[in-house]
């Protein structure tokens, strides 16, 4: 069987390969995550996750054959701009007053490579937020979670009380689409449920 290394360092893309019971070791792939210019959202965290699957690769240790690298990325979009990760206190409350009240797209792409070919998804999902108030905002980001995640929120933890509804794939707002990724392992000799 083929050894599948995850190339992130997210903790919840990690917790949710452990869920559909894929072994897996973590490994650092930094690459350059700068928007390119006129870049579609969707070619850009396909970009990015299939630069972080290849980056992986080549940072695995000789005596590799057979090993398959994950690499993904998600990125919140509201009305076709990217919204990353908040730099400070003002940009995660502008990120946040943007969201209110709204709907926005979460796009998660999924990269696998195993120094021969790749494969890449591209997983689409419509959130609607709430209105959400300036103090309320305040006190969010007072609890420290917005600051690492891709539009200043985390759906999986205390984010959750903004989202009115969604369509698509909570996991892929989580960070990485299960039912997706099991179909793209599936292609690589990786199963689920180990």
């Amino acid at each position: 069987m083929n050894t599948l290394y995850l190339a992130s360092g997210s903790p919840r893309r990690r917790e949710l390969l452990a869920q559909i019971g894929v072994p897996f070791r973590p490994l650092s792939a930094a690459i350059d995550e700068t928007p390119q210019p006129n870049e579609h959202p969707a070619a850009y965290v396909a970009r990015l996750a299939l630069g972080k699957a290849q980056a992986g690769h080549g940072c695995l240790p000789a005596g590799s054959a057979g090993a398959v690298v994950l690499g993904a990325d998600t990125a919140v979009v509201v009305a076709g701009s990217i919204l990353g990760k908040p730099q400070d206190q003002a940009e995660a409350l502008a990120m946040l007053a943007l969201l209110s009240g709204r709907e926005h797209e979460v796009l998660t792409a999924v990269a696998l490579f195993d120094g021969q070919r790749s494969e890449v998804v591209n997983v689409v999902t419509q959130v609607r937020f709430r209105a959400i108030g300036a103090s309320e905002a305040a006190a969010y980001w007072a609890s420290g979670e917005p600051a690492d995640k891709a539009g200043g929120y985390g759906i999986q933890g205390l984010g959750a009380v903004f989202v009115e509804g969604l369509r698509g794939s909570y996991s892929a707002v989580v960070g990485l689409p299960l039912c997706e990724t099991a179909a793209l392992l599936g292609r690589f000799g990786i199963p689920c449920w180990q």
